[in-house]
């Protein structure tokens, strides 16, 4: 394995509708996205400034903010499988890091979150 770099991504507020609630339950506010994406040095440690030698992280983003809006969603883990496979989508990412929470979980406190580590054999299999 080359040596890694790390694009992390923390606190995105996404616009999503996950789950299903009932008239006692607690919905929450919002769901929180963490992602953390392992790319080849090389990328980060540049002789010459310029985005041609960078990886260029804006389209996965926006790619995130569709399928986030995307319906609705009966739980978080689908959301996150759909994003991991954006992620692999580009040859760069070596490495998945997806943390998804949601705010509150009960009583207007509390977080509850899911997260997923894909090392570089597993971000392969997704291609």
């Amino acid at each position: 394995m080359n040596n890694l770099a790390f694009i992390e991504l923390r606190d995105l507020r996404l616009t999503t509708q996950i789950g299903t609630y009932g008239p006692n339950d607690t919905k929450p506010d919002v769901h929180i996205l963490d992602l953390i994406l392992g790319i080849d040095a090389n990328q980060v440690l540049i002789a010459r400034d310029g985005m041609e030698h960078v990886f260029d992280y804006d389209p996965l983003i926006s790619e995130i903010d569709r399928l986030a809006g995307d319906g609705h969603y009966e739980t978080q883990e689908r959301l996150m499988t759909r994003i991991a496979h954006a992620c692999a989508a580009y040859a760069e990412i070596k490495t998945v890091e997806v943390y998804l929470k949601k705010a509150p979980v009960r009583q207007g406190n509390g977080s509850l979150g899911v997260r997923l580590l894909l090392n570089e054999t597993a971000t392969d299999s997704l291609r």
